[in-house]
């Protein structure tokens, strides 16, 4: 059974290219084994991530994460059972949103900056499917 998990949390530490190259290669490394999928958003102060695969692989990496000291306020935006994945050609895409238009943060929440913590997971998927469509999403699986 397939599902799909969208959660958000801050980073513990200012957020570097070190920090999230290190994220990426780990996710990249593991993902592809354990035939998960998804997409890393992040910004300064803000992580964005949606998981897809076998239940039990995303719950287990979800638990990963939630213990993993470089995450703090880790929070469940959406939880659902899926009939196909929307990210399936990413073992793990990003999206820095400091390089996106301001104005598709905006057409999301409250002000042009990521903070899914401010909207419904609705809307932070919806704005996934957009960077998405708009090939914001970097780093190809293969």
């Amino acid at each position: 059974m397939l599902v799909r998990l969208l959660y958000a949390s801050r980073p513990a530490a200012p957020l570097t290219a070190a920090v999230v190259d290190a994220i990426l290669v780990q996710s990249r490394a593991h993902n592809a084994r354990l035939g998960i999928t998804g997409i890393l958003c992040y910004g300064r102060d803000t992580f964005l991530q949606v998981l897809e695969g076998g239940r039990d692989e995303v719950c287990e990496l979800y638990n990963t994460i939630v213990r993993d000291d470089r995450h703090a306020h880790v929070r469940i935006l959406s939880f659902e059972e899926i009939s196909e994945r929307r990210f399936g050609n990413w073992t793990m895409g990003h999206v820095d949103v400091l390089t996106v238009n301001p104005s598709l943060l905006l057409k999301y929440a409250e002000l042009p900056l990521l903070n899914p913590f401010n909207c419904s997971g609705k809307a932070s998927l919806a704005l996934l499917d957009e960077l998405l469509a708009t090939a914001a999403v970097i780093g190809r699986s293969g």
